[in-house]
């Protein structure tokens, strides 16, 4: 039986969902500066594949790694953690 390699996995936020199958989730994480220590907001976007259409603009999702599926997109929706209120 062959092994699977592990796939990367990312929490975040839906900022667009404005495209047929595809959202935009952003990764914002807290990174202490090396040399002032103060710590600093760095935002990174994701082109994810959302077969069903089903996230909307603010809505915490799960993705994961995937092979490439268009020039931009190389995630996929996972779960959908919570709903944007």
């Amino acid at each position: 039986m062959e092994q699977r390699n592990l796939r990367k996995e990312r929490v975040g936020v839906v900022s667009s969902a404005k495209m047929e199958k595809t959202v935009v989730v952003s990764e914002v994480r807290r990174v202490k500066h090396p040399l002032y220590g103060k710590f600093v907001l760095n935002t990174k976007k994701y082109y994810v594949h959302d077969e069903k259409n089903d996230c909307n603009e603010g809505d915490t999702v799960r993705i994961s790694e995937t092979r490439p599926l268009s020039k931009n997109k190389r995630w996929r929706l996972v779960e959908i953690i919570e709903r944007a209120k």
